[in-house]
């Protein structure tokens, strides 16, 4: 449980605070702008942290630097010409006017029809598009879930999809529940399956110690590689928070 969270400057950073009861401090940087994040356990002092921090500050510009070049989508309108991700392709988008069925379907792997009512506003459009980027989910993630719970010899309660600013996915260890994030439909299948690995050997280990590691490195060896690609792949628009 969360009893306290709060900000501290250290070498100039802004660092957000937050104790939990863990055992284990846990540093983090997050897109798109670096921000740093330190979950500590209850017992942990601010002064800790701040040694905690100074010991990491090499590694923190690094991963910053790498935020301030990664590539982002331009804000979307959802008109024709623009572009769009599905699976890590581009596409261009078609938009067509309809009193039809709204729907969205891929024609000739380099273009995404959107079929909208006249009149509709762009957050219409957009909500038409996360829509369908969620049907796609729902297919691609079954069979991977099927596979790697058999091969882990793990088993989830249930998984979900929703749009989350700070994580590709997530596991509730206690529950047994997973979450992914939606914008997982547009980054290639490699990252997807990736992230389905990571989160169910969360059911195992909770923490990303040296057994996580070995457990990934076991059964999906080329993980770091599909992490790389996912942190390369274009960020999103809009403004991530906590």
């Amino acid at each position: 449980m969360t009893t306290e969270a709060h900000v501290l400057t250290v070498g100039g950073l802004r660092v957000a605070v937050i104790r939990k009861a863990i055992k284990n401090l846990h540093l983090g940087v997050y897109p798109p702008d670096g921000r740093v994040r330190v979950a500590a356990p209850l017992v942990v002092s601010d002064a800790a942290v701040r040694v905690a921090v100074i010991g990491k500050l090499r590694w923190i510009r690094r991963q910053q630097a790498a935020f301030e070049r990664q590539e982002r989508e331009s804000e979307r309108e959802l008109v024709s010409g623009e572009s769009h991700y599905f699976l890590g392709r581009r596409y261009r988008l078609d938009v067509v006017e309809t009193e039809g069925p709204a729907r969205v379907v891929v024609r000739n792997q380099r273009t995404l029809s959107l079929h909208a009512r006249p009149g509709w506003d762009t957050r219409q459009r957009e909500a038409l598009l996360h829509r369908w980027y969620r049907e796609r989910l729902r297919e691609l993630v079954p069979p991977l879930m099927e596979k790697w719970q058999a091969a882990l010899g793990v088993e989830a309660a249930g998984w979900g999809i929703k749009k989350m600013k700070t994580r590709w996915g997530s596991c509730n260890a206690a529950a047994r529940r997973i979450w992914l994030n939606l914008e997982l439909a547009k980054k290639p299948p490699e990252c997807l399956e990736y992230l389905v690995v990571h989160e169910l050997v969360h059911l195992l280990v909770r923490q990303h110690d040296d057994r996580f590691i070995s457990l990934m490195d076991r059964h999906l060896p080329r993980w770091r590689l599909a992490k790389r690609t996912l942190n390369a792949a274009p960020l999103a628009h809009e403004t991530w928070e906590y």
